[in-house]
């Protein structure tokens, strides 16, 4: 045997070759890392508030994420206007609370508790209402025509729905009534984390595992999954797909009401624009966990708002308020170069 032959019939060994693009995320993430790291040991007691305070935050975001991923999901359509039925969902909720139920700063136990539970189902209904309308007058029409067209036509939609709220709230941020007990639940080195912040965090978990259940458990989650994977071949198995792209537009609108109902309690105001805004920031946590999958829509949502809360709420060396948004979605375009499928997500081939 030839010593060219001997060589060949060694195994070779395996390096792991690292592109430039990898190499500059990794060096993005140990900084990060660093940054929070420094910050930690500097302010334990102000990093543990302000996690805490991201991750409320997020789990509200996570609402509106799964709105977005759920209809993605269903026809690849990213519904720019799901913000702004978000946004109405808010309003909603302020004006039958206030005008309804009389809900103040103080309420007793007794007033407050079924008043809640009557603005939920009012905004639920309304906003899923909406969504089912949009659905069925501006997208199912534009169902075969080329991408684009529904794209625009989502967006259309979202000014129509600005220009809702602009007439009903008006161009300056209405404060909302402090309906929740702001008293602390405990205090971490003199930060205080209150009850409204933990009844809105703990408000979303049974949504999120309920709206799991319903995907991956039910009858009706199965024919989703089904008309998400083909439509025409979950027709020939006897699924009703516009019921189910119909019905799929209701839990993203009924999600989008209790997102604008729990956003409006822990914030204390609602603005005609802030739809688009959080709209925005929702649509980037899905992309971040992988859009149209639900628990990468919650995982990057939380994600989303711990991100914004450190930059907010850490003081050693911190951007500030004011570079909140351009961090945000510089967080889309690097996970849009870097990681396209997202976190969560599974990278999949286009079709022809």
């Amino acid at each position: 045997m030839s010593a060219t032959a001997t060589t060949d019939a060694l195994p070779t060994r395996w390096v792991p070759r690292i592109g430039l693009l990898s190499a500059i995320g990794l060096v993005l993430v140990a900084f990060v890392l660093f940054w929070l790291g420094v910050n930690l040991a500097k302010e334990p007691a102000a990093f543990a508030s302000t996690f805490l305070d991201g991750l409320t935050l997020g789990l509200v975001y996570g609402l509106v994420a799964l709105g977005y991923s759920l209809v993605y999901g269903i026809l690849e359509l990213i519904n720019f206007a799901h913000g702004d039925v978000f946004m109405l969902g808010s309003a909603i909720s302020f004006g039958v609370a206030t005008n309804w139920f009389s809900l103040h700063d103080t309420n007793s136990i007794g007033k407050l508790i079924p008043a809640l539970l009557g603005t939920l189902v009012v905004a639920t209904v309304v906003c899923a209402s909406l969504n089912v309308t949009f659905e069925f007058v501006a997208y199912r029409p534009l169902r075969s025509a080329p991408r684009l067209a529904p794209l625009i036509t989502a967006i259309g939609m979202s000014f129509f729905l600005q220009n809702v709220g602009l007439r009903f709230i008006g161009s300056a941020p209405v404060s909302v009534p402090n309906i929740l007990s702001h008293n602390s639940v405990f205090v971490i080195g003199g930060h205080e984390y209150r009850w409204y912040q933990l009844i809105v965090g703990l408000s979303t978990l049974p949504v999120l595992v309920g709206l799991v259940y319903l995907v991956q458990r039910t009858r009706q989650g199965k024919a989703m999954r089904a008309t998400a994977q083909d439509q025409d071949a979950a027709a020939m198995m006897g699924i009703n797909v516009n019921r189910t792209i119909s019905f799929t537009f209701l839990i993203a609108g009924a999600l989008a009401g209790v997102a604008g109902l729990l956003y409006a309690i822990y914030t204390t105001n609602i603005a005609y624009d802030q739809g688009f805004t959080l709209g925005l920031i929702a649509f980037t946590a899905a992309v971040l966990g992988g859009i149209g999958n639900l628990p990468g829509a919650v995982l990057g949502a939380v994600l989303i708002g711990l991100i914004q809360q450190f930059n907010e709420g850490l003081s050693w060396h911190s951007p500030g308020s004011d570079w909140t948004q351009s961090i945000v979605f510089s967080i889309l375009i690097l996970i849009l170069v870097f990681r396209p499928e997202g976190l969560l997500g599974e990278r999949t081939p286009e079709g022809g």
